[in-house]
């Protein structure tokens, strides 16, 4: 993993080569950092004892959602530091009922807030990357206007993402935007730039879409993985290894684009049992153990 100090440095001169994926979260060499989100773990605890936890179970790495205020953050931060657990990402909040693609300026004024406070929560963690939903088609945006919008605003953030030190993690999900691969890797190659990656979750694509075949394609590009398995007959998302992705595909997938970044549960939350139960099938499916 680069330093943050490395990862300034060498920006402007890995800009030229971020369509060929560039600069990446993702640590050359070693195997797939195992990683959980926050909401997965038991509520009713406090951050620390929920924190521990999750170490004792096998996750050392944890993606965290923006929270309201920095106090919050900064609980949390010292939280995770006391169990040993690393924050890696942060889930942007404001992405949804307020997406950069919205032609109501006072919607995207919020969504830019909403950026500007992940990207500097992702700074006070530690973290190298906050996940982003790019755009929303719906009846007041066409997917081209959703294009245009939310590049044009990604551009605007590009500087304060690199005053951070963050990656701008694209995610594709069911919001009706880049719905083929072969649109997200065009989508992260038009920003030229080692800032902004891909953010693939191999669980939301199987409605419309074969996961190996998304990551061979995004390849290089890919900054972080989210994890989850869909059942496509009920339309539901299910836990991992009960659905219809193809494990054994989508593992090997990960290791022909040299993959070795964060791979983070997204599923239900539960207790101990339920939870340990997962970190064990993560192990199994991607060849952890």
């Amino acid at each position: 993993m680069q330093t943050r100090r490395k990862f300034l440095g060498t920006t402007a001169a890995l800009s030229a080569a971020a369509f060929n994926g560039g600069l990446s979260a993702a640590p050359a060499g070693g195997k797939i950092k195992k990683s959980i989100l926050i909401s997965m773990l038991p509520k009713e605890l406090p951050y620390l004892d929920q924190f521990k936890l999750a170490v004792d179970i096998g996750f050392h790495e944890m993606e965290v959602r923006t929270v309201d205020s920095d106090d919050e953050a900064v609980k949390i931060k010292k939280a995770a530091d006391q169990a040993g657990l690393r924050i890696h990402s942060v889930m942007n909040q404001a992405h949804w009922r307020y997406p950069l693609s919205s032609p109501d300026p006072k919607e995207v004024q919020t969504s830019m807030r909403g950026m500007e406070r992940s990207l500097h929560q992702a700074n006070l963690y530690g973290a190298d990357a906050v996940l982003l939903v790019p755009a929303v088609v719906r009846a007041d945006t066409t997917y081209e206007q959703a294009w245009e919008r939310s590049q044009k605003k990604i551009r605007e953030l590009i500087p304060l993402a690199e005053k951070n030190g963050v990656i701008i993690a694209v995610e594709e999900v069911w919001n009706k935007f880049l719905l083929t691969a072969r649109d997200f890797v065009q989508y992260i190659d038009e920003f030229n730039n080692p800032l902004v990656q891909a953010y693939v979750d191999v669980g939301n694509m199987v409605h419309y879409g074969v996961p190996q075949h998304w990551v061979r394609q995004v390849g290089k590009r890919i900054a972080k993985v989210h994890l989850k398995d869909y059942v496509r007959q009920t339309r539901q998302f299910v836990n991992l290894g009960e659905g219809d992705i193809d494990w054994d595909e989508v593992r090997k997938s990960l290791a022909e684009a040299g993959f070795t970044g964060n791979a983070t549960v997204e599923l239900k939350s539960g207790d101990r049992a339920y939870l340990a139960d997962v970190s064990q099938r993560v192990d199994r499916l991607l060849g952890l153990g």
